[in-house]
């Protein structure tokens, strides 16, 4: 039986953890663990008895949640809140991803998990909201803060930079938009360390955490990070257009300052995650071969 139930399936994260912790982990998507149906949740509890449960679970559709609050607020409070009593109830302790837009980006040196909050859309607030339900609903919780998710896996920046040199030639991305590029299958590593530590009985060290990627970078440079690399083997590219921020608007606000400081996560668990570039390369030269195979 796995140690560690995750509550998420096809997510970058949730995948990654699957791969990575081998028959460790057990990751349950929406039809056995539906973050809105409290039944379902306990069920699966009750079922696998896990040492540990990792919420990857989440609505991250971030420029959409401006116009479905609701269903992002049931997805990232009220069932995270849900999950976290019924984790508290039978002394399971719970990891509950969060993010770094629950920053407002203004500071001007990355943010340590005591730094103030202050969201700028629909979506960074229901991550705050989901920390606060669950570190208020289950004593043995810790909230970990992760930032710029890319993988191979499902769909994220590098994977729409790919799709787009495609058709385009040249496309507009913001330079001045800072962050931690994290690779999931490093994030899942570094999250798996920390649930080894956390699960052993006395463990105390409960609360916020940061895990991202050493390094940080914008947006703009990142993309030409994919290109070069996407250029070597033999897949996609185009030129990279740097503008500022206010000339791509979005729905949602999001912080021109992302980056995580992760000292306390060192400190505390001995977790260090490898440069962010270092999985570039090879997330790209597994989504340049797929699509040259499609």
């Amino acid at each position: 039986m796995a140690r560690y139930l995750v509550i998420g399936k096809s997510g970058q994260l949730a995948q990654a953890l699957a791969q990575e912790g081998g028959a460790d982990v057990h990751c349950a998507g929406h039809a056995e663990a539906d973050l809105q149906d409290t039944k379902a949740l306990g069920a699966a509890l009750d079922r696998h008895l896990p040492k540990l449960v990792i919420n990857a679970g989440a609505y991250t559709a971030v420029d959409k949640a401006e116009t479905e609050p609701e269903l992002c607020r049931a997805l990232n409070v009220s069932g995270p809140e849900t999950l976290a009593r019924l984790c508290d109830t039978r002394g399971i302790p719970l990891i509950h991803l969060s993010t770094d837009c629950v920053f407002d980006g203004e500071k001007t040196s990355p943010y340590t998990p005591q730094d103030a909050v202050r969201p700028l859309c629909v979506y960074g607030q229901s991550k705050l909201d989901g920390e606060l339900a669950v570190r208020a609903t289950a004593a043995r919780s810790l909230i970990v803060r992760v930032s710029w998710i890319f993988s191979h896996y499902g769909s994220n920046f590098v994977t729409t930079m790919l799709r787009l040199a495609e058709t385009r030639k040249e496309v507009s991305v913001v330079n001045d938009q800072y962050g931690c590029p994290t690779h999931a299958p490093a994030l899942a590593r570094g999250l798996l360390q920390i649930a080894e530590r956390v699960s052993v009985s006395g463990h105390n060290a409960w609360g916020v955490y940061h895990l991202a990627g050493a390094g940080e970078t914008d947006r703009a440079t990142m993309a030409e990070l994919i290109y070069q690399s996407s250029l070597s083997h033999g897949g996609p590219v185009a030129q990279v257009r740097a503008i500022p921020t206010k000339d791509y608007p979005t729905p949602a606000c999001r912080p021109l300052n992302a980056r995580l400081d992760m000292s306390d996560t060192t400190r505390v668990f001995g977790v260090e995650l490898p440069d962010w570039e270092e999985g570039l390369d090879e997330t790209v030269q597994i989504l340049t071969e797929e699509m040259k195979a499609s």
